[in-house]
């Protein structure tokens, strides 16, 4: 038995290694080249090397960077055009949240369909928020991307996976798109959006609704109740972390301090996160919330990072509280409905 678990085992520490690799030296490097949003491109990483333990060949990584780039292109013309006009521009970026909801709804798409919903959070607010960065939100997009994509095949270079004849099997379940979760999905999203774009403090108050996306993700019809809270309190854990972290960065606040801080918390939750089990989601959703909390706070965007650092905290948790009770209230009636109608 132990013979059959130690393959599965090795793998899961060969991706964590990766991800703990990939996202401390691509957030210090950030960090060191003064990037307006320095988690971008960790997250991205992360993201690319938890999909799967080979890398994502050439053609599939150039395809998810193009979609991942048209849809910031779509997002900035859409805030140029539309950002003072609420009414469509919410009806647009709706409709945007419902076809991400949709694709994960039938378990296909991988990691590209979470990154467009955080694309399509971050260009929106950024734009109306913040009109210093409006013209510079593609080319923090591009070099999130192109640094995600560099950081992936990086991390396998140096922690290569063995060549095995057997080729990685992932199940992909084969189900229609659940199109009323989706809806309610895109009315929680929204409605997280709308609270974020009605507040002054944008880097505190865009957690919000990338908190609300990435709960959304991991929440499962037929939780129990003590499993949701359990959701809440790790992704909340990976806000405590972030501001435990920020309280260490603050004694010795150096290069090296942040590539050892961030090593041992990717180490902690990407292991968690690189593992084949239902938990996995979970600590990759942690992992979100520590990176673009620790991120924030070590930004040069406008704000003072201590004053609001506990102020985020607040914000991430008022966030899993809102997608908790609202996907409770919402969910059942979809759930139910797509029950009828299979």
């Amino acid at each position: 038995m132990f013979a059959e678990r130690s393959p599965a085992v090795e793998q899961q520490k060969r991706k964590g290694l990766r991800v703990a690799f990939a996202v401390s030296i691509g957030f210090t490097l950030a960090v060191y080249a003064g990037a307006i949003v320095p988690f971008l491109g960790p997250l991205f990483a992360a993201q690319f090397l938890l999909g799967s333990s080979r890398p994502m060949p050439l053609g599939k990584t150039i395809g998810a960077a193009i979609v991942i780039l048209i849809a910031g292109m779509a997002m900035m013309v859409l805030t140029n055009v539309l950002g003072d006009r609420p009414a469509p521009f919410l009806l647009i970026l709706g409709l945007t949240y419902f076809a991400c909801f949709a694709a994960q709804s039938t378990g296909k798409g991988g990691p590209a369909v979470f990154l467009v919903l955080v694309v399509s959070i971050i260009v929106p607010l950024l734009g109306i928020l913040n009109k210093e960065l409006a013209n510079s939100i593609l080319s923090i997009l591009v070099a999130g991307v192109l640094s995600g994509a560099v950081l992936m095949w990086l991390a396998h270079a140096v922690f290569p996976e063995p060549f095995s004849q057997e080729v990685e099997a992932v199940a992909i379940d084969e189900r229609p798109p659940a199109l009323l979760r989706a809806l309610a999905n895109t009315v929680i999203l929204l409605g997280s959006v709308v609270i974020c774009l009605t507040s002054d403090n944008l880097t505190a108050a865009a957690v919000i609704p990338i908190t609300v996306a990435s709960l959304l993700g991991q929440l499962d019809v037929g939780a129990s109740g003590r499993a949701a809270m359990g959701l809440v309190l790790v992704n909340l854990f990976g806000g405590v972390l972030a501001s435990v972290a920020y309280a260490a960065l603050s004694l010795r606040p150096n290069l090296l301090s942040i590539f050892l801080i961030v090593l041992v918390v990717v180490l902690l939750l990407g292991g968690r996160a690189a593992a084949r089990s239902k938990d996995a989601p979970v600590f990759a959703g942690a992992l979100t919330t520590f990176l673009i909390l620790f991120g924030l706070g070590v930004s040069p965007l406008p704000g003072s990072a201590a004053e609001s650092f506990a102020t985020r905290i607040v914000y991430v948790a008022a966030a899993l509280i809102y997608a908790l009770l609202f996907a409770a209230i919402l969910w059942p009636r979809a759930s139910n409905a797509e029950r009828i109608s299979a």
